[in-house]
C-alpha cells in the first residue's frame, strides 16, 4: 500500500489559495489498494459501529461494552485499536480514509492532527443538537476540537503535562515547591546533588510538544496564523525560540541529562526517577496510577505546575488528549452521535481516567466519584487548573510537516544552540514551499 502523497508539505495538499485540492491519482491508488476493506455490517440486526481508538489498558473496549449495554440494541460498538505510534495512528487512518474505507464508524482522534482531517473532510462536523448533548468541555479542550470555527470532533479526555518530582530530593536541594519553579533551577538543582531531569526528547512527536511548551512559556509561539495553510507565519526564529533552545542545550550538556537523552520518551523516564536519582520528570496525567503500587515512590510523589521557561512568564504545559471523531464515510452517522455522546458522557470520562489515568476533558467528569476517591484533591485541581493554562500546538493541516521539520533540526537535543531556532525556521518554509523534503 502507498502512503499518500505529499504536495507542498501535507497529507492533505493545499493550494496558494488554501482550496482543497486532492492527489487524485494517489487516493486511486489506496481504493485499490484498500480494495479487502469492507464495511462492518454486523450481525444483519443490530448495526455494528467499528471505533478506532488509541492504544489503552483497555478503558476504550470497556467503554464500548457499557455504551453497546446502554444502546438497548440499537448498535453495538466494536474496538480496532491503532498502533503506538501516534505518527503511525495517523497514517493508518489517512489511508483507509482516502480509500472511502466505510468500516470506519468512529475514530480516536489526537489534537495534532485534528484540524489536518477536518481540512480533507474527513470527519464531520459535530451538529449544533449533538454539541447541547455534550457535556460542557473545558476552553482548551474545545480549542484543540476546532477547526474553521466548526467543532469536528467531540472531547473525550484532555492530557496535560506537569512537574513531577521527589519531595525528600527537593528539599535535600532547597526548592520550594509551593512556589512556581523554573527549568534553570530544577537542572541545575539536580546536576548539583546527583539527580536527573526526565525529558521527551527522543526524534518524535512528543518531542516538539517540549519544544512548543518550552517556546509559549517565553510568550511565543512555533505558528501565529495557522488557518493560513501553507501561507501561514513561522515565528519559532524569536526570542522565545532562543529561550527554548537554551533549556534544551542546558539540559543536554548538564550532569541531569539521562544517559539516554535522545532517546528519551514517556515511558523511559519511568524508571530512572524511581531509583535514588530520581528527582524530576515532566510527564502526563498518568504517571500517579502508574506508582500505584510502588509505595516508597508514591509516598514521596510530589506534583506542581509545569516548569517556566523564562521566570516570572507563567508557564505553558503542553496539551494533549482524545477527541472522537465520527467518519464522512460511515454509513451509520446517526447512530454514530448517539454512540458518541455515550462514550464521552460525564460518567464514562471519569471511569475512563480511573481506568487509565488519562483525565477528563469536562469539569462534570472530573466530579465522577470514584475519580475523586483514586486521586487527591490537590491533584486534580493541578490538572484542571493546567488544562486552562496549557499551551496547545498550532492548529494547522500542515502541523504534521511542521512538527517533522523540527524533529529534523532540534534534535539530537545536545546538537541545539541559539542558532537552531532560525535553521529550523528557514526548514520548514522550504517544506510548506515545497522547495524541501523531509
Amino acid at each position: 500500500m502507498q502512503v499518500p502523497q505529499r504536495s507542498r508539505g501535507g497529507l492533505f495538499p493545499l493550494g496558494h489559495s488554501g482550496k482543497r485540492r486532492r492527489a487524485a491519482g494517489t487516493l486511486a491508488a489506496l481504493a485499490t489498494a484498500a480494495g479487502l476493506l469492507t464495511a462492518c455490517g454486523g450481525d444483519g440486526g443490530t448495526p455494528t459501529l467499528v471505533w478506532y481508538t488509541n492504544p489503552d489498558p483497555g478503558g476504550q473496549a470497556a467503554i464500548a461494552q457499557r455504551c453497546t449495554a446502554d444502546s438497548d440494541g440499537a448498535y453495538k460498538i466494536e474496538t480496532q485499536v491503532l498502533p503506538q505510534d501516534a505518527s503511525q495512528q495517523r497514517v493508518q487512518l489517512a489511508r483507509r480514509l482516502a480509500a472511502g474505507d466505510s468500516s470506519i464508524d468512529l475514530m480516536s482522534l489526537d489534537p495534532a492532527f485534528t484540524a489536518e482531517f477536518a481540512a480533507a473532510d474527513y470527519v464531520v462536523p459535530v451538529p449544533q443538537d449533538v454539541q447541547q448533548e455534550l457535556p460542557e468541555a473545558f476552553k482548551g479542550a474545545v480549542t484543540a476540537s476546532t477547526w474553521n470555527k466548526q467543532l469536528v470532533v467531540a472531547p473525550f479526555w484532555s492530557n496535560v503535562q506537569a512537574l513531577w518530582y521527589r519531595k525528600s530530593f527537593a528539599e535535600k536541594a532547597g526548592l520550594d515547591m509551593s512556589q512556581p519553579v523554573t527549568w534553570d533551577q530544577i537542572i541545575d538543582a539536580a546536576a548539583k546533588n546527583g539527580g536527573t531531569v526526565g525529558v521527551q526528547a527522543n526524534k518524535y512527536e512528543g518531542y516538539v510538544v517540549w519544544i512548543n511548551a518550552l517556546v509559549m512559556g517565553a510568550g511565543g509561539t512555533i505558528v501565529s496564523d495557522p488557518n493560513a495553510g501553507v501561507d501561514a507565519t513561522i515565528d519559532i526564529d524569536s526570542d522565545a525560540g532562543e529561550a527554548a533552545a537554551d533549556v534544551i542545550n542546558k539540559l543536554a550538556h548538564s550532569k541531569a541529562a539521562e544517559p539516554d537523552l535522545s532517546v528519551s520518551n514517556e515511558g523511559t523516564v519511568l524508571a530512572p526517577f524511581a531509583t535514588d536519582q530520581g528527582a524530576f520528570q515532566v510527564n502526563w496525567t498518568f504517571i500517579y496510577s502508574n506508582y500505584g503500587t510502588d509505595k516508597a515512590v508514591l509516598d514521596d510523589l510530589g506534583w506542581t505546575t509545569y516548569p517556566e521557561t523564562v521566570q516570572g512568564e507563567p508557564a505553558r504545559p503542553p496539551y494533549g488528549g482524545i477527541g472522537i471523531g465520527v467518519s464522512t464515510t460511515s454509513n451509520h452517522e446517526e447512530l454514530d452521535w448517539k454512540a458518541v455522546e455515550c462514550i464521552t458522557s460525564p460518567d464514562n470520562q471519569g471511569q475512563y481516567a480511573v481506568d487509565t489515568g488519562n483525565m477528563p476533558s469536562s469539569a462534570a467528569g472530573y466530579a465522577f466519584d470514584k475519580l475523586q476517591k483514586a486521586y487527591p484533591a490537590s491533584l486534580l485541581q493541578l490538572f484542571q487548573k493546567s488544562v486552562v493554562d496549557a499551551g496547545p500546538r498550532p492548529l494547522t493541516p500542515y502541523w504534521s510537516d511542521i512538527s517533522g521539520a523540527i524533529q529534523s533540526t532540534w534534535h539530537p537535543a545536545n546538537s541545539v544552540t541559539q542558532s537552531t531556532p532560525a535553521s529550523s525556521q528557514s526548514f520548514i518554509q522550504q517544506i510548506l514551499e515545497g522547495k524541501a523534503l523531509l
